[in-house]
């Protein structure tokens, strides 16, 4: 592993008294703190969390065959922890710890650092938590000593409310909300139910997709025993049918009108300060005659929580493609930004992830939002500004 930044004691002691000052935030509100394994299941990781954590995770196996990982984040450990101690909710869960993370593209970055943060877990009225969970971020911050941060925020669920608000085959709804903040992916998505069926393969296809569910599997794994000597890679048979058959109800899927196309387009560039952004989306959606009142109305609630907290209008931007980097999340995102010696450094990210303890074996649906703090990057930003 690269060397941890911080190997000095006086240089630690720096890190450990600026964590004890963050955590100290988050008891003044009632947060209580767990420290999880650094060994936890792989899978809870791997079948979660997206491609971005799924390819920095350090796995191992144990003597018994277990498959295990260090831990990349804490998010997810603590959230497997509450519902297998089945935690009396609503639940204010505080850590600070080491997480640990492949860096293939940046060799000389660390592969491990210290994680703050807060999950809170199980409460009813959503933005009240959304409210709560941006004061704690903007305290810690400020009983760090840190003077000067910027945030950004964007919305899984206004994108989400667009898709269903407009005449998209019921197939691709789901993939659109999934996938729309992976920029080229996207475009070749959208761009393919715009075009529909275009070859002779595709219309093949498209004919398949008119069947039934199962006469579609039948007919494949009738073509899959026509050409049984043809390559299947690392794929199985079933998992080469499965990919056709979503093919298959793509191609038969209605032609999205181009001017559907076109707004989702225009929405996902929109970008700037936030309350301009708002105001381009509320002009967008107006033209188009959508009604996006719910989810917009929550954002300006957002923006002046934020500003009840003393950050400035020209300090908070939105982007409508903003989604961050893990597949957990379900609606409102943020992340804080400042500068240190290099430029600009994202410090802290979080948001809203309520469908996570249901996959982690929870009983029912629980809302869920969280803030996950990178000292080290806090630690510096305070540097450049003469705070240390």
């Amino acid at each position: 592993m690269a060397a941890f930044p911080y190997t000095s004691s006086s240089e630690l002691k720096i890190l450990e008294t600026q964590a004890e000052a963050i955590l100290g935030a988050f008891r003044a509100r009632g947060y209580v703190c767990e420290e999880p394994s650094v060994l936890q299941p792989a899978d809870i990781f791997l079948d979660r969390s997206g491609e971005e954590i799924r390819r920095r995770t350090f796995t191992l196996t144990d003597p018994s065959g277990r498959e295990l990982c260090l831990r990349p984040d804490l998010t997810i450990p603590i959230c497997y922890q509450a519902v297998k101690a089945k935690t009396t909710l609503p639940a204010r869960i505080c850590y600070n710890g080491l997480v640990f993370r492949h860096q293939p593209s940046e060799p000389h970055r660390p592969t491990q650092f210290f994680q703050a943060g807060a999950e809170l877990l199980g409460l009813a009225d959503r933005a009240e938590g959304e409210t709560e969970i941006m004061a704690l971020t903007v305290e810690a911050l400020r009983a760090a000593g840190l003077k000067d941060f910027s945030v950004k925020i964007g919305d899984l669920a206004l994108f989400g409310a667009l898709v269903d608000a407009l005449d998209v085959p019921a197939q691709w709804r789901a993939r659109l909300k999934r996938h729309f903040w992976r920029v080229g992916y996207f475009e070749a998505l959208l761009g393919r139910l715009t075009q529909g069926a275009a070859s002779d393969a595709q219309r093949l296809l498209g004919s398949l997709g008119g069947l039934s569910q199962s006469e579609s599997h039948a007919a494949i794994e009738g073509l899959m025993d026509l050409v049984a000597d043809a390559p299947q890679g690392a794929r199985t048979r079933e998992e080469i049918v499965e990919r056709l058959m979503e093919q298959a109800a793509d191609a038969a899927a209605l032609r999205l009108d181009p001017k559907i196309a076109d707004v989702i387009t225009r929405l996902l560039a929109v970008s700037g300060t936030a309350e301009q952004a708002l105001a381009e989306i509320r002009a967008l959606t107006r033209d188009a005659g959508i009604a996006l009142d719910a989810p917009l109305e929550a954002m300006q609630a957002r923006l002046a929580a934020l500003k009840s907290l003393g950050v400035a209008s020209d300090k908070i931007s939105f982007a409508a493609r903003f989604g961050r980097n893990m597949e957990y999340y379900t609606g409102f995102v943020f992340e804080l930004w400042a500068r240190d010696k290099e430029g600009r450094v994202q410090l802290a990210g979080g948001g809203r992830y309520d469908t996570l303890l249901e996959m982690l074996g929870a009983d029912r649906p629980v809302s869920a939002i969280g803030i996950a703090i990178r000292t080290e990057r806090v630690l510096a930003a305070r540097r450049q500004e003469g705070g240390v």
